[in-house]
């Protein structure tokens, strides 16, 4: 059987072509992989250490903001604390004072959109704030809200700043390319 895949023609956004055809510079490393490793376990035992009641937050805060670099990671990282903060924070309010109820719900959500545009992040932090209030609001628990969202707040803190030291700490070094090495 033959399968002749799409060719790629130029200009045109084609999410499909991105599955066939990637970067080479973009794919992960053996120390990009161990350094994400080590670094989202490092993260479960601080969280572990300081008792969250979910250190599982830490190491996932950990591999979405984990970059080859520490400028990628710091510009995410920083984006990431400060739409936690917003969604934990509105979402501790709309727990505390709405409950689970779903016009508050879609509300909280509305509001955390017009402060991301207050603050100028950008859709992806928008997207993150509204994450931790959803985690907030909808899961059920007995704890009161703002402990619930001090704990996220925490948890993903940390998961930050052990991806921003190990980044710091451990840097990757690229591989100079053929091309580079020619000129």
């Amino acid at each position: 059987m033959i399968v002749i895949l799409p060719m790629r023609t130029g200009g045109e956004d084609d999410s499909f072509m991105k599955f066939w055809a990637w970067d080479k510079e973009n794919l992960p490393s053996i120390t990009h992989s161990i350094r994400t490793a080590v670094a989202a376990t490092v993260s479960v035992i601080i969280a572990g250490l300081v008792h969250t009641p979910e250190a599982y937050w830490a190491a996932i805060a950990t591999l979405v903001v984990m970059q080859s670099t520490l400028g990628a990671t710091l510009t995410l990282s920083i984006e990431r604390i400060i739409a936690t903060a917003v969604g934990a924070s509105v979402g501790a309010l709309e727990a505390n004072f709405f409950g689970a109820n779903l016009v508050a719900f879609a509300l909280a959500i509305f509001l955390v959109g017009l402060l991301s545009i207050a603050f100028r992040l950008e859709k992806t932090a928008y997207r993150y704030a509204s994450v931790t209030l959803t985690i907030i609001v909808l899961i059920p628990r007995s704890a009161a809200p703002w402990m619930i969202a001090l704990h996220r707040f925490i948890e993903v803190s940390v998961g930050i700043i052990v991806a921003l030291a190990v980044v710091a700490v451990w840097p990757e070094h690229r591989r100079l390319s053929v091309s580079s090495t020619a000129e």
